[in-house]
């Protein structure tokens, strides 16, 4: 989720909306308070914050609040966070894992994977150059940014298929992710083209293999796929005024009128969202802005539009301690001194009617460029994956073959196939060679079995040279001359030994210079 300015790209002109159509479619959890680190404590941070933002806050601030606090907070450093990626490791193993880093996890009260984290004073190095962080088992995460898809999946909501409108950088894509275990489908758009590469990567590093990835305004799918989804996260664009934690100057150019503009754009795209959802799906409305204006103005707009078809559903039982962000309404609106956490809004709504279906869209799709394989070409190709230490749910993927590359695709998604184009669908698992296949790297990553005879084990240092792309030189060389490279139990990559040598099969893009060892790390 991005937050808008007021000459932000997102706003369109209606002409141009006219138009819009797919572009060819030892350390254990703590219970005592939070603390920040003496590194986070001492660092410099001045919220430029308007006093015409101020005076609109002030009016719409809860009496039990202070809006002297409110401004101290705001100037406040965030606290680090991580949410662990439980499609790699369990919470109580990464807990495990950290305590032997000096990391001191303490638990984030709505997200059971959510922690803030503190660290030695002497940690000087970036979090999101670790080891563990580069291997998938954890995603850095501010914690009111885990509240959304939390609500999304409360009272036991179990979706098949979900879309999440504003995807990148993918926090919240792999959140959900995780909650499904890699089953159903998601549908992950991003509007921005350059954001959609991040979040592949995101999506990629997180073994996550049941999303399809679209790059559209997302105020096309409501004509485009109506009625289509379990559930649905707009974790709506927005004027960012919860962001100054992290974010200093990101107030600075606030106004009231790119306020009143946005909200426009966001009464477009929850209208839309709501299309696309199933009678008696869920759909989550956020933002990580504080005024009402694009928050409970947007959902009352979406009662008054569809009166006998929505509903809200309350989150004062989300998680304990949810009343003291909790409106009249039943949403959450979360100002930074709460929880000393970002500015977050939070409503969860349910269509309980079907709803009069949007004009068809008028673009053309083009042709899809996949086809199914047989049945008997695919029982191959299972057999000589598995064979390769490569295993998935062969009821719910279902393999797809363009030319030389093989695919493994979501079944759940295949009814969508023609009715919008995907920028990427599900993992890429091997390319097609007269010799046999050359198993993708994703699909190496993601699908590989926890215990395989084709493992080769490697320490901190090891690993840090392969992050770095580099060859590497083992004490011991592999005993095969193919071997999959594995650190903490998580799989870097296939590798081919050359004599003492173990060449480097890393792709390009995923290489990371800065790649440390656990012990010396800082999270800013």
């Amino acid at each position: 989720m991005a937050f808008l300015l007021p000459d932000s790209a997102l706003r369109i002109s209606a002409k141009d909306r006219a138009k819009l159509a797919p572009s060819s479619l030892s350390v254990s959890p703590s219970t005592r308070s939070p603390t920040l680190s003496k590194h986070t404590q001492t660092s410099t941070h001045t919220a430029k914050l308007p006093p015409e933002f101020l005076s609109a806050t002030r009016e719409i601030m809860p009496a039990e609040l202070s809006m002297d606090e409110f401004i101290a907070a705001c100037n406040r450093p965030l606290r680090p966070s991580l949410r662990v990626n439980t499609l790699k490791i369990s919470v109580a193993d990464f807990v495990a894992l950290a305590a032997t880093w000096q990391w001191e996890l303490m638990p984030i009260p709505w997200c059971k994977e959510g922690f803030w984290i503190q660290r030695r004073d002497d940690d000087e190095t970036r979090l999101g150059n670790a080891l563990a962080h580069l291997a998938g088992l954890f995603y850095i995460q501010e914690a009111s940014s885990m509240l959304p898809v939390t609500a999304l999946f409360a009272n036991q909501t179990d979706p098949q298929l979900v879309m999440d409108v504003a995807a990148a950088p993918g926090s919240k894509t792999t959140q959900i992710a995780a909650l499904m275990n890699n089953r159903g489908g998601i549908v992950a758009n991003e509007y921005s083209a350059s954001r959609v590469k991040v979040l592949h990567a995101n999506i990629s590093r997180c073994g996550v293999t049941n999303t399809a990835l679209t790059h559209f305004d997302g105020r096309v799918f409501g004509a485009a796929l109506p009625e289509t989804f379990d559930s649905i996260l707009l974790d709506a664009p927005c004027s960012g005024e919860g962001v100054v934690r992290k974010d200093p100057d990101a107030m600075s150019n606030w106004s009231e009128e790119s306020v009143a503009d946005i909200a426009t754009t966001q009464r477009e795209l929850i209208n839309s969202a709501f299309h696309a959802l199933k009678p008696g799906g869920v759909m989550v409305y956020s933002t990580c802005t504080l005024n009402a204006q694009e928050n409970q103005q947007i959902c009352q707009w979406l009662l008054t539009e569809y009166p006998d078809a929505v509903e809200v559903e309350s989150l004062e039982g989300l998680f304990e301690g949810a009343q003291k962000a909790l409106t009249a309404e039943g949403y959450l609106h979360v100002f930074p001194q709460v929880y000393d956490s970002e500015g977050f809004f939070v409503a969860r709504l349910r269509k309980t009617a079907s709803i009069e279906r949007l004009p068809t869209p008028g673009y053309k799709v083009g042709r899809f460029p996949f086809s199914p394989m047989s049945r008997k070409d695919s029982a191959d190709m299972i057999i000589a994956a598995n064979t390769a230490g490569i295993f998935w749910p062969e009821k719910t993927m279902t393999l797809w073959q363009r030319d030389k590359e093989l695919w493994l695709f979501p079944a759940v998604l295949e009814p969508l196939f023609g009715k919008v184009r995907f920028s990427r669908i599900g993992i890429k698992l091997a390319e097609r060679f007269s010799k046999g296949f050359r198993w993708q790297h994703e699909a190496v990553v993601a699908l590989s079995s926890a215990a395989g005879s084709n493992h080769f084990p490697i320490g901190d240092e090891l690993a840090q040279e392969w992050l770095r792309g580099v060859d590497i030189y083992p004490p011991q060389a592999p005993l095969t001359d193919e071997c999959l490279v594995v650190w903490q139990q998580q799989p870097l990559g296939l590798a081919k030994k050359i004599g003492s040598r173990i060449k480097n099969s890393l792709p390009r893009e995923l290489v990371r210079d800065g790649a440390i060892r656990p012990h010396n790390l800082n999270t800013d």
